[in-house]
């Protein structure tokens, strides 16, 4: 059994692969650590394990370093995706940086970003996704409330080695909704019985009503559009903003990664977004998130 939050230090915007029986969770920078990765043998029990990303690239500026995600291609080679301070826009944009072990050390050696929508405000909350045919897509947010402009979700093709965007970008969806506020971000897709969901969170970062919703896609590079019943996790038991997900799948169940404030510590540097583990179920074509549940529950 187990109860909520799974970690109780500050876990933002958190993504886990599982490899070779062990679970590594990347998130976004905190205590001196670019990006600090917790390992867990059941997604319960999580141990620091360093950071996985210890020197930045010639490019980007210390700092902020967020929403990192990885992708695991052959054995051996991974690669994270993390936003960074680019020194050259002065705005936040997304490297790729690769590594022989999941927990890194992860090296980015590009002379610059690979997605920097400057004039867009920016380009953050990189995100890789694998479709059933194998193809690889890169999805991120343009940072547009930086600037007072839209925040757009966007997709493009990944090459196979996932260094390098081909084809043109694809906008999927903007904020349009009264739950989502100004923002839209932290996307993921993730297919179930051959559909194709878009998974965000919405509203402001630092406040109760930040949350998490999803939209149906006809491909990975859109068009995409969103069904009624949003937001699917909203504050409740305990935490509050609860988003800016992950998904994962463990012994045939699924389950959502996510960060959530303790009540009335919204925005908060200790003890920040804390790490919350719910499942979910799939009703009539649509996710189901059990939670926020902060009472025992069977993992």
């Amino acid at each position: 059994m187990f109860t909520n939050p799974v970690h109780t230090a500050d876990t933002p915007d958190p993504q886990a692969i599982l490899v070779d029986g062990t679970w590594h969770l990347f998130h976004t920078n905190a205590s001196g650590a670019n990006v600090p990765v917790l390992t867990s043998p059941d997604l319960v029990t999580w141990t620091p394990a360093g950071d996985a990303f210890p020197a930045l690239p010639a490019w980007a500026a210390p700092g902020k370093t967020w929403a990192p995600e990885v992708l695991a291609l052959d054995p051996g080679r991974y690669v994270l995706y993390p936003t960074v301070a680019d020194r050259a826009s002065g705005r936040q944009c997304i490297g790729r940086a690769t590594a022989t072990a999941p927990g890194g050390p992860y090296v980015d050696s590009a002379a610059g970003p690979l997605v920097c929508q400057a004039d867009l405000g920016g380009s953050i909350d990189a995100s890789p996704f694998r479709d059933t045919d194998g193809s690889l897509y890169l999805l991120w947010k343009n940072d547009g409330n930086a600037i007072g402009q839209d925040t757009w979700l966007w997709s493009q093709r990944l090459s196979p080695d996932g260094l390098t965007l081909l084809g043109e970008p694809s906008r999927l969806l903007r904020q349009t909704e009264p739950w989502e506020g100004h923002v839209v971000e932290g996307p993921f897709l993730w297919r179930h019985d051959g559909q194709l969901f878009l998974f965000y969170a919405a509203n402001a970062y630092d406040k109760a009503d930040y949350a998490e919703g999803y939209a149906l896609c006809d491909t990975p590079l859109g068009p995409c559009h969103k069904p009624p019943g949003n937001p699917i996790l909203t504050s409740g038991n305990g935490a509050s903003g609860p988003g800016h997900a992950s998904m994962v799948e463990h012994d045939g169940r699924t389950w959502l990664l996510y960060h959530a404030w303790p009540v009335g510590a919204e925005g908060s540097i200790a003890p920040g977004r804390q790490l919350w583990l719910d499942e979910v179920t799939w009703e009539d074509g649509r996710p189901v998130v059990h939670g926020p549940t902060s009472t025992p529950q069977r993992p």
